[in-house]
Parts: structure tokens; C-alpha cells; sequence
């Protein structure tokens, strides 16, 4: 007998800061728990503490997939350390009935969820420290067993009508996106999350239950993961009925190492950056970053962190014949030769005198003041591996292998690269020899200067299991190695993982702190602009727990670079653009980047406000997107209209009629300061429940009641963002809340702290804020004096609104802000 799981080890404590993050909402909704059980189930105890999802909804039921080990976030900078309380006089609501199977319905919280349960399917009981640490919600497994030994298993676990639901799934091999329904066949295959809200008026009561719901609604979450060789996804039918599948890709053991590591957030994610990738494409070479890098900074927003992407290995491709032309897709098949950089960048000519790798970006950092500059490679070596024959590779035994897809990839969409190198094959590093592949690479890398990599093409190993323990197991042994030697050979955590978006990769990562979030930015693709914001932002409802998501760059010359830019800057992301040299917007780009090359962060990762959950903010042709933030002081959201440019890429969906005309589908919404579930957490007993809301593209500043909000008209691939700033009673006649830098779109990032000093003279506000600037604040007395660093400065003060301006003059630095009264 084998049951078939659905969460546990590091997942299993990933389901546990998604409970106790959304039992912490200021919400009198509810949530239950439902973990789904892989072969021979054995629940471990997890690591890690708890940690809250930064999730925009009320609480919620959650149903997970598992995982053999866990990644330690302790130290992991990019995630709260402590768990924060709502706010007092908050309503909670405890669900303390564990979901259950009875008479072939599943029960949760009194409802019913999945009619026609079969009878292999079972819940079990949680008996770790999850089930104590997650008092107020209610936690299962939810399993089902097998007598057939197969290394895919694909069990209906009932029939699901009547809720709506946001899923995320892959649609490509590579990549995810968001899918929103109401029904069981509305669940894409491949689906590697599943969250459904259930209220009084869609959900069936099962007769028996005398419980009543404090508020009208809460949530499900169905989180499929690893267990052992084994992953999970959800899916389902036409006849509504909703199954996981459960497969391996081969069955022979492999022993991993356990590691028990903290997460170190790169230095990089604070400072902009510029990659090669659409400013040359493969075409890179040294005359033209000297380029580029030439151009930003005679425009004032000189880059700190450089990638240089694909196009600067030794690679060959086989399939390519002098005077034929090039076999379709072969382009893929070009295989690895050495780590040293290919001959364009030795022998650089005239104007740069560098004749390698080490001596260009000695070059670069001392002329241009580059802090970091990274390098990409595929994780098998290049997109067709390495080069079985090359001398410089025998040592790590590669073979070729022929890639096998799952089912699940062809139920979506087929990727060109990947069919390809089903057909070209792959150059594949013995696994017990990749350790010593990436180790001897990344320290080449190390002494010529570079800091870190981007490494591409991940999910390829998921193909690749046949005859080495199956895709969970290669996959996991790989991004170990690799973590490993990024650990061994670079100052920092400095690893951008890419084209990995399948919790293979996903779960097995356990020191890398960044990955790509979303298919390219594509700036040659018109209808890609909307989907890609969207599909980042609700991506990051899962990724967002588990690494920073990486938005990928974007150019600030594009006709969509506005939406684009002010989405990264809510994203809590790193910040970095593809222009080509020469072509930039400095206006945009001065609103995301400060002189000194530094951005203004924000916390977390940027995510849907509540009322997005479950709608198509892409497709349905009526909805905003809201994206929502916190900084150290106040909160911050965008609103941003991606209806009418764009459609998601679903086999069998729906499809999209491009506009044919220049009119834009002009929308109306609304932000109010409840958009941002955590504001609480930046505020303190002075805060009276108002906030401050600035208007970045109007300049105008609001008094607002938390539960009021402002009304926003937007045109397609138009945004606007706001920030929110709770406002303080220092007196009967002072109110007060920090802005930051109004030039910038995220404002709050640059500040750093505030106190008030009452004085029997005269009362101080003192702000610790970084940058230059335009730096405002709302108030409603007029001050006497403001000193920045001690110095007396000039000051602007609006009595109709309350804006405050205090210009930050000189270079990027802390600034002692003090304002008297």
C-alpha cells in the first residue's frame, strides 16, 4: 500500500507560517487547514520557526503536499522574525474541528468541500508541532493509497462546484501563472497551488453542524509538495472532479545530504543593475557594456550590479554546418567546452585594454564602480549541456541523455527549447561528479572577479531523472551542489535562480534567497506587458515565503516602462533594466534609483490586496490589479489597469481579441488604507487611525479614515501608487506622518525611523531618513525651524493640505532629520 502525499519537512513548515500569517489578519474570518499525504508517509518534525505568509486575505484552511527537508529561514533577512498580533479589539475567529471525510464528503468547517470522496482517500491527523503552533486553524493530510506500484499516480480525490478559487500552475515548463474559477474543471493540470474561498452563500452545509461562521467567509489552501522521490500537483476533470497526481519520474534511491543552513539575503537586491540579455541578446561583448555602462552614468543613475548574460561561454554546437543552414531548434543543442569565457572576450582592442575575463572586470568595477558583477550559465552548463567529448569536461563523466517529459507538461503549453533538446539530447554531469563541476566553474568565476550567478534553465533536471533516482531526487542534488559551491566561492548568497518554477525546485532550495518570478519581460511582445505584472505579483503568494521574487528586468525606453517600473517598485525586488546603451528614460528610472545607484526596497514581497484574490485583474475586463507593500513607516500600494493588452497563456481558455484600435479601456477603482493587511504593524499608540495618502503622479495628499478610501480612474497599462502613512498624535494640535522621498515611487523606503521629543519649549520630530531629495511629511502645524544634520535648510509647507517639504540636498547618505514646533 502507498499513500500519496501532499506536504511535509521544510513544506511542511512553509503551511506553517501560511496559517499563522493569515490567523494574524485583522479579519473575523476563519481558516481551516487540509495537508495532502506521497509512498509511505512519515510526518517529520519541522525545523524551522514560524513565519507569516504576507498573504492578502483572511484566514484559511490549507491543504499540503510534502517534502523530504526543510530550509532554516532564521536568519533570513528577507522574512519577519517574530510574529506580530492584530491589532487589539480585532474579531478572531478559531476553528478548532479538524476537516474530515464522512460518508464520501469532505468536511471543512462544517461544509462540505468535496462531494463523492472514493473510499482509498483518507485524512490523517496532524501530530507534529504544526498542529499546536496552528491553534486557531485546522490542520489534515489528506491522502490516498494505491496497491499498483507506478512511479505516477494520479488519484480523483472528489467532486469541487460552487467555490471560487485562485490557483497558480504551470503553463510552461518553465513558468507559472494564476488561473481564477469556481469549479473542478476549472483546475489546470499541473497546478502547484490551490486556494478556494468558501462563504455562507456558496458553500454546502453537510445538515449536521451546529457551528456558526463569524463573518461570511474563510479559506481553503491545498498546497501540493514533496515526499521523498516523490512531488505532487493538482488537477482536474470535466466532470468537475479534482485529483492529485503524485509522480517521480524513476524509482532508485539516491542519498541526498540533510543540511540544516540559513538563508542569506544577496547584497545586491538594494542596488540597480543592468543585464545584457535584451540590450544584446547573445551579442554581448566588452565594447558594448563599456558602453552601456558609459551611458548611465553620464545620466546620472550609474548601475551598481551588472549581469552579463547569455552569449560570453565557450560553447559549440555540433548540429551547425559551414553553408547549411541551421536545423530548426538546434540552436538549443549548443553545448559547453570550457569555463573560461569565449574569444570575444580576450584580445579587446583599443579600447579596453583587457585581454580576458579578470582583467574587463577589474576594468569595469574600478572605472564605473560596479559592486557586483554576475555571470549566467544553465545549471546543466549551457541550454544542451556540456560537450561529452571535450577535454576540459571528461573529468565530471558526462553522458548524453535524452530528455523524457512528464504527461503533465504536454497538458499545457510545449515550450520550443525543451522540445528541442528532447530531440538534440542533453550533455549531462555524472550527479556524483556536479559538486565538483560547479565548484571548479564558480571558482574560475570567483578569481577573474565575478561575484555571483544567475543560473538558468533549472527545471530542465526534472526531464532528466530517468536512471538517476528520478526528477525529485536529481533535481534536489543538483540545486544543493550548486547552492553549495555559490556558498564556497562567493562572498554572499549571490545566486539568482531562474526558469525554475516547479516545486521540485522549489522545495529543494534551501540557501537560495532569490528566483525569477515570471516568464521574460519581452519587450517586443505587446500583449506580454499586463500578464507579466500579474502573473509576478500572484506568484509571489507562494514565492514570496520561500525566496525574494525577482521580476526580471525591464527597458526604461519601452512604451510600457512606467507600469513596469513602478511595479518593481512595489515589489520589494531587486531593481534593474536591459536598455540598450544609449536609450534610456532617466525620469523613470531617477523615480526608482537614487545617484549613488541605490533603490528603496520595500519589506517584503509586493502582493494582490484581498479583493484581487479571486478575480482576473488580466481578462474579465472591470478589474484593477492592486499591489501592496510595507516600509519601515507606512505602507504603499499601486493600482495598475492590465484589462485590454494581454491575455494568460491557458490551453483551452478563453481567448483574447487584441484591440484593434488606440482607444484605451478606461476603469475605475478604488485604494483605501485596509488594502494593506499589516499596516498595524507600523503603527504604535500614537497612531489615531487615520493615514496620510500620497499621491505619487498628482502630488496630492489626502486625510483619510482607514476604512475610507480614494477613488482611481486608469486607462490600459496605466498605474498609479500610493503611500500610506498612519498618522501619529504627538499633541491636541500636532498630527503628523513621514512621506519620504516624493520624487521616488515607493517614498516610505527611505525612511529609516522616527521619534518624537516633547519638549516644554517646543516639540521635535526626529526622522532618520537615507537618499536626497525632495523629502515630505504630512503635518498640521506649521514648524518654526527644521535642521537636517544639525544645519538649518529652507522648508515649503502647504496649510491647506498639510504637506511639508524639506529639500536633502548633496549626496545619497543618512540624514538626521529633526523638525520643531
Amino acid at each position: 500500500m502507498a499513500h500519496n502525499t501532499v506536504y511535509s519537512g521544510g513544506t511542511r513548515s512553509l503551511s506553517k507560517r501560511l496559517l499563522r500569517k493569515l490567523q494574524s489578519l485583522n479579519s473575523s474570518s476563519m481558516c481551516v487547514s487540509i495537508l495532502t499525504p506521497a509512498h509511505h508517509f512519515k510526518p517529520t518534525i519541522p525545523r524551522n520557526p514560524i513565519y507569516r505568509l504576507r498573504f492578502s486575505a483572511p484566514k484559511f484552511s490549507s491543504c499540503g503536499i510534502t517534502k523530504n527537508g526543510s530550509r532554516d529561514l532564521k536568519n533570513d533577512a528577507t522574512f519577519s522574525e517574530t510574529m506580530s498580533e492584530p491589532s487589539k479589539g480585532e474579531a478572531q475567529m478559531k476553528v478548532n474541528v479538524l476537516p474530515c471525510i464522512k460518508e464520501g464528503f469532505l468536511i471543512v468547517n462544517g461544509k462540505v468541500l468535496l462531494k463523492g470522496v472514493p473510499s482509498n482517500v483518507a485524512v490523517y491527523p496532524v501530530t507534529d508541532d504544526l498542529s499546536s503552533s496552528t491553534s486557531s486553524t485546522s490542520a489534515v493530510y489528506l491522502g490516498a493509497s494505491s496497491s499498483i506500484p507506478s512511479s505516477r499516480h494520479v488519484f480523483p480525490i472528489g467532486i469541487l462546484q460552487e467555490y471560487k478559487f485562485l490557483c497558480l500552475f504551470r503553463h510552461k515548463i518553465w513558468w507559472m501563472i494564476p488561473r481564477f474559477g469556481s469549479s473542478g474543471r476549472d483546475v489546470p493540470i499541473e497546478t502547484q497551488m490551490l486556494l478556494l474561498e468558501v462563504t455562507e452563500e456558496s458553500a454546502v452545509s453537510d445538515g449536521n453542524s451546529s457551528r456558526q461562521l463569524v463573518g461570511n467567509s474563510f479559506y481553503v489552501l491545498f498546497l501540493p509538495v514533496l515526499e521523498g522521490q516523490f512531488r505532487a500537483t493538482l488537477q482536474g476533470t470535466s466532470a468537475n472532479e479534482l485529483q492529485f497526481c503524485v509522480e517521480s519520474g524513476y524509482w532508485r534511491g539516491i542519498k541526498v545530504p540533510s543540511l540544516m543552513l540559513s538563508i542569506r539575503r544577496p547584497a545586491h537586491l538594494d542596488w540597480f543593475g543592468w543585464c545584457t540579455w535584451d540590450a544584446f541578446y547573445k551579442d554581448v561583448n566588452p565594447l558594448g557594456i563599456k558602453a552601456g555602462l558609459e551611458s548611465f552614468s553620464e545620466g546620472g543613475c550609474p548601475p551598481k550590479f551588472l549581469i552579463i548574460d547569455d552569449g560570453w561561454q565557450d560553447t559549440v554546437n555540433e548540429f551547425e554546418k559551414d553553408g547549411e543552414p541551421l536545423a530548426s531548434g538546434s540552436q538549443f543543442a549548443s553545448r559547453l567546452v570550457d569555463f573560461r569565457e569565449s574569444s570575444k572576450f580576450m584580445s579587446m582592442g583599443v579600447d579596453i585594454s583587457c585581454n580576458n575575463l579578470h582583467e574587463m572586470v577589474k576594468f569595469f568595477k574600478e572605472k564605473y564602480g560596479l559592486k557586483f558583477v554576475y555571470v549566467w550559465h544553465a545549471i546543466v552548463g549551457y541550454w544542451g549541456g556540456v560537450l561529452p567529448s571535450s577535454e576540459k569536461m571528461k573529468k565530471y563523466n558526462p553522458k548524453m541523455i535524452y530528455p523524457i517529459q512528464s504527461p503533465g507538461n504536454f497538458g499545457n503549453f510545449r515550450d520550443i527549447a525543451m522540445d528541442s533538446l528532447e530531440k538534440f539530447g542533453v550533455g549531462l554531469i555524472d550527479p556524483y561528479r556536479i559538486y565538483d563541476f560547479f565548484n571548479d566553474f564558480h571558482c574560475y568565476l570567483s578569481s577573474c572577479g565575478i561575484d555571483g550567478v544567475k543560473v538558468d534553465v533549472q527545471n530542465l533536471i526534472e526531464t532528466l531523472g530517468m536512471g538517476f533516482g528520478g526528477r525529485v531526487s536529481l533535481t534536489r542534488q543538483y540545486q544543493q551542489a550548486l547552492e553549495e559551491s555559490v556558498a564556497r566561492n562567493f562572498k554572499e548568497n549571490n545566486l539568482i535562480c531562474c526558469m525554475s518554477l516547479n516545486t521540485d525546485s522549489i522545495y529543494s532550495s534551501w540557501r537560495s534567497a532569490t528566483a525569477r518570478a515570471s516568464e521574460d519581460f519581452m519587450p517586443r511582445e505587446p500583449t506580454f506587458q499586463t500578464v507579466h505584472v500579474a502573473s509576478i505579483a500572484f506568484n509571489s503568494l507562494l514565492l514570496g515565503e520561500i525566496v525574494v521574487p525577482d521580476w526580471d528586468m525591464f527597458q526604461s525606453e519601452h512604451y510600457a516602462a512606467e507600469f513596469h517600473g513602478a511595479a518593481r517598485a512595489l515589489g520589494g525586488c531587486p531593481v534593474y533594466v536591459s536598455d540598450k546603451p544609449g536609450r534610456h528614460d532617466f525620469k523613470i528610472l531617477k523615480k526608482l534609483v537614487l545617484p549613488d545607484g541605490s533603490i528603496l526596497r520595500a519589506r517584503y514581497a509586493g502582493r494582490p490586496t484581498r479583493d484581487c484574490l479571486f478575480v482576473d485583474t488580466v481578462m474579465d475586463g472591470k478589474s484593477l490589479m492592486k499591489i501592496w507593500n510595507l516600509n519601515k513607516l507606512s505602507g504603499v500600494i499601486g493600482i495598475f489597469n492590465c484589462q485590454g493588452a494581454g491575455n494568460w497563456s491557458l490551453k483551452g481558455g478563453p481567448e483574447y481579441n487584441p484591440i484593434t484600435s488606440a482607444k484605451s479601456l478606461n476603469l475605475s477603482g478604488h485604494v483605501s488604507p485596509l488594502d494593506i493587511d499589516y499596516l498595524y504593524e507600523v503603527t504604535d499608540e500614537n497612531c489615531c487611525g487615520d493615514c496620510a495618502v500620497f499621491d505619487f503622479h498628482t502630488g496630492s495628499l489626502t486625510r483619510l479614515p482607514k476604512e475610507d478610501r480614494v477613488e482611481v480612474s486608469l486607462g490600459t497599462l496605466e498605474c498609479e501608487v500610493f503611500t500610506i502613512s498612519p498618522i501619529r498624535v504627538f499633541s491636541e494640535t500636532l498630527h503628523f506622518a513621514p512621506l519620504g522621498l516624493i520624487d521616488m515611487y515607493n517614498s516610505g523606503g527611505a525612511n529609516e525611523s522616527m521619534s518624537f521629543i516633547p519638549d516644554p519649549w517646543k516639540h521635535i520630530v526626529s526622522i532618520e531618513a537615507w537618499g536626497c531629495g525632495r523629502f515630505g511629511v504630512y503635518s498640521t502645524e506649521k514648524p518654526s525651524q527644521c535642521t537636517v544634520d544639525s544645519k538649518q535648510e529652507e522648508f515649503i509647507y502647504d496649510l491647506d493640505n498639510g504637506l511639508l517639504v524639506i529639500n536633502l540636498e548633496g549626496e545619497c547618505r543618512m540624514r538626521d532629520i529633526k523638525i520643531m514646533y
